[in-house]
């Protein structure tokens, strides 16, 4: 693979995981009861813990896909 098609594989990258975390976060925004319920029996994590956990869980997403595919893209953008 040259540096061209890793670039465009790092921008598909970004626009895809950014899309998951779209899609995650709508989710849970309009079904916040409904996932809160399933997420506390299944786990057994208490219901006034999983906001929490849900909102570190997409930062921490975030963060991932601007430091894994976004930083890189923007870095070899700028070098080619």
């Amino acid at each position: 693979m040259d540096v061209n098609e890793i670039t465009t594989l790092l921008g598909w990258c970004t626009v895809l995981n950014m899309g998951v975390l779209a899609v995650a976060a709508t989710f849970l925004y309009l079904f916040k009861g409904l996932v809160i319920d399933i997420h506390s029996k299944l786990t057994g994590v208490s219901i006034t813990e999983l906001p929490t956990l849900y909102f570190s869980f997409m930062a921490n997403y975030k963060l991932g896909i601007l430091l894994f595919n976004f930083v890189p893209y923007i870095a070899l953008k700028i070098m080619v």
